[in-house]
């Protein structure tokens, strides 16, 4: 039988310390265990369950986050505020993380924080039935331990606030991870050419050399697509990389297998006998 340690062990969180890059997918339309294993069958290290930008109810959240903690992957939470009781139904509900929106300044960070870990480095509620415990009743404080060393509280940087601030906010203790989302800092600062590129660059680095100082991981969301950009960011200190959603690799690979059709359909077509008369 699996010990405390080896219940709760965030294989995310260990790879982020040893400095290497990990990879994730957004989970937007899963409605079971399904995702998560193909997930985890595709390589990757983590999945988040999308609660900001699609319908997924926290019941199938928990189906989700319980087999992707069964197939081996680290399952996060991508809440659609800094909510201190939906951090806290999350986790209780198998997340083993939490990725907090709209993060601005260092009390957002703190608060966040707080709401993700038990006492006495937070104010997260104790539950006697956690499905990282495997239902399993262990001393509280010990558990209470064990799990704060191994949630990962990551704040999204994706605003013109949040980027000024982003000093004070690597600098909150108890946070792990800051988290660049790229599509909503261009959107909201008017970087959308691609003229603005190098500008776009010059805030992901501020964000970057930020967390570098205060020993901080860095993420990185919507430049998957950009394999240029990929390359040279995770050469930069980037480590967590979010690869893109279920929703986005079922519409691509219909797409491209609509395609393959359409193009083989409107090849000229040969008759046999004609091509095999022209070769004797």
């Amino acid at each position: 039988m699996r010990t405390l340690e080896q219940l709760v062990r965030n294989p995310l969180k260990q790879k982020l310390r040893d400095g290497e890059v990990v990879t994730s997918m957004i989970v937007r339309i899963a409605r079971g265990p399904e995702t998560s294993r193909v997930a985890a069958s595709a390589g990757l290290d983590a999945i988040y369950v999308d609660l900001e930008h699609s319908p997924l109810s926290l019941e199938t959240t928990a189906i989700v986050c319980t087999s992707a903690w069964d197939a081996g992957i680290t399952p996060l939470v991508r809440l659609p505020g800094n909510d201190a009781e939906l951090i806290g139904r999350v986790l209780d509900l198998g997340a083993m993380g939490v990725i907090v929106p709209q993060v601005e300044s260092a009390d957002d960070a703190r608060r966040a924080v707080s709401a993700a870990l038990y006492p006495p480095l937070g104010c997260r509620s104790v539950s006697s039935t956690l499905p990282v415990l495997a239902y399993r009743s262990f001393p509280v404080m010990e558990a209470a331990e064990q799990i704060n060393r191994q949630i990962l509280v990551a704040a999204m940087i994706e605003s013109e606030k949040g980027l000024n601030h982003c000093e004070e906010i690597a600098a909150v203790q108890g946070l792990d991870l800051l988290f660049i989302g790229a599509h909503d800092l261009s959107v909201q600062m008017g970087l959308t050419s691609p003229a603005d590129s190098a500008r776009l660059n010059h805030c992901i680095g501020k964000v970057v050399q930020a967390a570098k100082r205060h020993g901080k991981a860095v993420g990185l969301g919507g430049m998957a697509a950009d394999p240029q950009a990929m390359k040279y960011w995770t050469t930069q200190g980037v480590q967590f990389i979010s690869v893109g959603s279920d929703l986005g690799f079922v519409l691509q690979g219909a797409t491209q297998a609509v395609a393959r059709v359409r193009a083989s359909s409107a090849a000229p077509k040969t008759d046999p006998d004609i091509k095999s008369r022209t070769n004797e």
